[in-house]
């Protein structure tokens, strides 16, 4: 029971850290900055509850592998989504990682083919289909933002598949497994800044775009949290159904919080519910 508790809580942090970046990206634009920014932040609920239980194992490697991958790359382009196409509907194309992981299990790792993974695939891609189609959307939509939140998603799949592969039978700690991943996910952001802007590239104009985006951190912080914890508990074929509900969980608040600009109509509604239904059958049977 303890484990269910976790997964929804994780869903509903991270449901909710689409509609908080929108209200940091009103503060500053940079995104990118933002992402390392929100990275950051996100240490702070992930360092408190790791140091309260320092249990430290040369077996975490595979996380931090999977860090760069996510959050590391995949936190870049999930702020930007969110920037360039909005809370609701980057929450729903991020929604789509189940199909893309489950795509990367079968055609490169051979696992076997089961009639809820079809099911499951086809249902996310009419909830994209369902995306698509809508007719009204805001003003500052821009298409290119569903595509940049498909990068994040596939960033989010190719990390479930590298934990899968390489994680050892030994036990790593729920807490030191999400700091390596968060550790690694911010030395990757780093890094990219420092490619692209230069040495100072991740410390100018650090200041004002942290405390913008340390709230949507300190929330996706607190879901990697109760993420992991909930996987320590249960199976994943439990834990990942109860998650996918974090799509849902963006579309609602957004719908709640930001009626006004984020104009969340039938077809998003609709899409939510596919894309949720199908991430959860990938989830359960996978």
């Amino acid at each position: 029971m303890l484990a269910v508790v976790l997964a929804l809580c994780s869903a509903v942090s991270f449901g909710s850290l689409a509609v908080t970046l929108t209200f940091a990206l009103r503060r500053s634009r940079d995104a990118e900055l933002g992402a390392f920014a929100t990275t950051l932040a996100a240490l702070i609920p992930v360092g408190i509850v790791a140091l309260a239980r320092f249990d430290w194992s040369w077996s975490v490697w595979p996380y931090l592998l999977a860090g760069l991958l996510a959050p590391g790359a995949s936190q870049v382009l999930y702020v930007v989504a969110v920037r360039e196409a909005g809370p609701s509907r980057t929450a729903l194309v991020v929604g789509a990682a189940p199909l893309v992981s489950v795509t990367i299990a079968l055609a490169a790792f051979g696992e076997p083919v089961k009639a809820p993974l079809i099911v499951g695939a086809v249902l996310i891609v009419l909830g994209g289909v369902a995306l698509v189609r809508e007719r009204v959307r805001p003003e500052t939509f821009r298409m290119l933002g569903l595509a940049f939140g498909f990068g994040s998603a596939c960033f989010f799949a190719t990390r479930d598949n590298v934990v899968r592969r390489l994680a050892t039978h030994e036990h790593v700690s729920p807490e030191l497994a999400a700091g390596a991943t968060i550790v690694a996910g911010a030395a990757l952001t780093a890094t990219y800044l420092i490619v692209r802007r230069g040495p100072s590239g991740p410390v100018r104009g650090l200041g004002p775009s942290f405390a913008a985006f340390a709230p949507s951190g300190v929330v996706w912080g607190v879901s990697y949290v109760f993420l992991f914890e909930a996987f320590a508990r249960a199976r994943v074929s439990i834990v990942s159904p109860l998650v996918a509900v974090e799509s849902l969980v963006g579309v609602v608040l957004s719908a709640l919080v930001l009626h006004r600009t984020e104009l969340v109509g039938r077809n998003l509604w609709v899409g939510a519910a596919l894309i949720v239904a199908g991430g959860a059958l990938i989830g359960a049977f996978r």
